[in-house]
């Protein structure tokens, strides 16, 4: 990349953790992962900058913040409207991704096959919700409206063993776990299905973005 980067990447598990100073100009930052990134989440490490996230089925004319509860905020500056390629990702001028003479660090996800999967749906407003294929049984899943208000919600076997899946983290708050249907999700042995008619689920005609881990990665996946 134009921005010298430190990185430890395991391209085999689609993860690298990336360190350079941003220059306050549009540029790019190597990640060594080999495949281009689904997912980018960068952090300043002074002051109190956002979570910019990168989210391919987001697209790359705006970001999604990580500790709030906001819409995408649309703005070029965040990843000078390019989507990452097999050895670089960019940033523009946001103090976000890029603040001059500033320390970042950015976590890159690419996807593997049986093991981690990025996507997003399109809201029906109906509780018999979409089915997201992801190929393997979900150990962890964390999903964000993007065209209006909404949690980070985060969703796992070990705090909901069975279906209905409905024990609830939310990426930016300190509250405690909710029980609440309006965020209610099936975790299946290929994907999850959205059980839900929650804005910040399955709101009509929103767009919502996902990741997705594995419980049992690289095609043992059991069923549930």
């Amino acid at each position: 990349g134009s921005i010298a980067s430190q990185v430890r990447a395991q391209p085999s598990a689609g993860f690298s953790i990336v360190s350079y100073t941003g220059t306050g100009s549009n540029a790019t930052i190597g990640h060594n992962l080999n495949s281009a990134p689904d997912v980018v989440i960068t952090k300043c490490l002074t002051g109190t900058n956002s979570w910019a996230v990168y989210h391919r089925y987001s697209g790359n004319g705006g970001a999604l913040l990580l500790n709030v509860s906001d819409a995408e905020d649309a703005s070029i500056a965040y990843w000078n409207y390019t989507h990452p390629t097999s050895t670089v990702f960019s940033v523009g001028t946001s103090a976000q991704t890029n603040g001059s003479g500033q320390p970042f660090i950015a976590y890159c996800f690419s996807p593997v096959d049986s093991y981690s999967s990025f996507g997003s749906w399109i809201g029906t407003g109906d509780a018999d919700g979409p089915l997201l294929y992801t190929g393997f049984r979900p150990a962890w899943i964390m999903y964000k409206r993007k065209n209006g208000s909404g949690n980070w919600v985060i969703r796992d076997t070990k705090r909901s063993p069975h279906n209905v899946s409905n024990t609830t983290l939310v990426a930016e708050s300190s509250e405690v776990e909710s029980t609440s249907s309006v965020w209610n999700v099936d975790i299946l042995s290929n994907g999850f299905k959205i059980r839900s008619t929650g804005a910040g689920t399955n709101n009509s005609g929103d767009t919502y973005v996902y990741l997705a881990f594995a419980s049992n990665p690289f095609k043992t996946a059991r069923a549930r």
